[in-house]
């Protein structure tokens, strides 16, 4: 993390498995699988599939070449699979890569990408929807007034607004765990999608090659139709949708004017020293902010030409890696912000008893009873078994 922002959108971790040698390992292990279960099927023998193998290692790649490569044939496989060659030896060469396209390595690696790195994200994302738990029931029956268009309108509880944004979560956390689950899928269709290279026995591969990545198996080959990709997108947005607005809230109510809650470890001022910051969930609602406009990419890049694209898939690669990243900056910034913030029931008191004094009525309703059942819900769904 070197760079002078990298904290801001991002994470360490977020950034280290998704960048080049990331890269470069999940292809690896797409030649790696296609080998293997190449063997298994009948397509290549045992000794290729040992020697591609054991060539399969990061540290025999120069990531340069590879980028230069990239830049001049509009894909780094070329330049991954003539180096994977010639470390295999002549025998084992033609096994190398064997019936694929470039396509089938990038796409199948970038599942891997994707799954490797968004495991450490749904953590963040987990620790979030525990804490807003833990926050629903400690303050089920804390009033608190409801705002509406930044006024304020009639009395809740704390414990309420924090069992909506619970449940906002943790329906956005299903929805990315169901993509992970469902909708990383191994791509192997060969230079048009028909994996002839395979004959008779192309479903067998697809089969086996899927089972060796531990990913989807596909009807059919996917290269020009993106919904899967275009659904991970998607619910990586959303998901950091619904963590800017918990991250929202805490800026909103720790304002001076305000001072309902309190974060843990404020940011400084350069120009006010005793002035507390916010900053933890400033830096989420930063990261979410630039979501959208990448989502939107990845759908508008969705209707590619024929059985390969001509640019949009090739935009997918940086905007994928980068979703993910900004994604987990918003999840980690998230949970830093909630990580022991102080609520001052005091103070939410004081706002209610003045807005009842302005002559407003009405009770907190099905205030707790809408706490319940968020709490419920989220009880259900915390089921490891149930995770991807």
């Amino acid at each position: 993390m070197n760079g002078l922002f990298d904290g801001v959108y991002s994470t360490p971790q977020a950034q280290e498995l998704t960048g080049s040698e990331a890269w470069l390992r999940a292809m690896l292990e797409v030649e790696r699988a296609l080998t293997v279960a190449a063997a298994r099927v009948g397509l290549a023998p045992q000794s290729a599939a040992e020697a591609v193998t054991a060539a399969c290692r990061p540290e025999s790649f120069d990531l340069d070449a590879l980028g230069a490569g990239a830049a001049t044939d509009a894909t780094p496989v070329i330049a991954l699979v003539g180096r994977l060659r010639s470390l295999v030896g002549r025998e084992a060469s033609p096994y190398v890569h064997l019936a694929a396209t470039s396509q089938d390595i990038l796409d199948s690696a970038g599942a891997l990408v994707a799954r490797s790195a968004l495991g450490p994200v749904l953590d963040d994302c987990r620790a979030v929807s525990d804490t807003l738990a833990a926050l629903a029931l400690r303050h089920r029956s804390t009033p608190q007034v409801g705002r509406t268009l930044l006024q304020s309108a009639l009395v809740t509880t704390f414990g309420a607004a924090c069992g909506s944004r619970l449940t906002g979560v943790d329906d956005a956390l299903a929805g990315l765990e169901a993509v992970l689950r469902d909708r990383l899928a191994v791509q192997l269709g060969g230079p048009v999608g028909t994996l002839a290279g395979a004959a008779d026995r192309a479903e067998q591969l697809i089969a086996a090659v899927a089972a060796e990545l531990d990913l989807a198996e596909p009807v059919t080959p996917w290269h020009t139709t993106r919904g899967r990709v275009a659904e991970l997108a998607a619910a990586c947005g959303v998901l950091a949708g619904e963590l800017a607005a918990v991250a929202q809230d805490v800026v909103l109510l720790s304002a001076t004017e305000l001072a309902e809650v309190e974060v843990a470890a404020p940011g400084g001022s350069s120009a006010i020293p005793n002035k507390r910051n916010p900053a933890a969930a400033v830096l989420a609602v930063a990261c979410a902010h630039r979501l959208p406009g990448l989502v939107a990419t990845v759908l508008a890049g969705m209707p590619q030409e024929l059985q390969r694209s001509a640019g949009r898939w090739q935009a997918e690669w940086g905007t994928l890696t980068e979703i993910v990243r900004l994604l987990a900056g918003t999840a980690q910034h998230t949970r830093s912000a909630l990580a022991g913030l102080r609520v001052d029931v005091d103070r939410m008191r004081a706002h209610v008893d003045a807005l009842v004094a302005t002559g407003t009525v009405g009770g907190v309703g099905a205030a707790e009873t809408f706490v319940d059942r968020a709490l419920a819900a989220h009880a259900a769904r915390a089921r490891p078994e149930d995770r991807p």
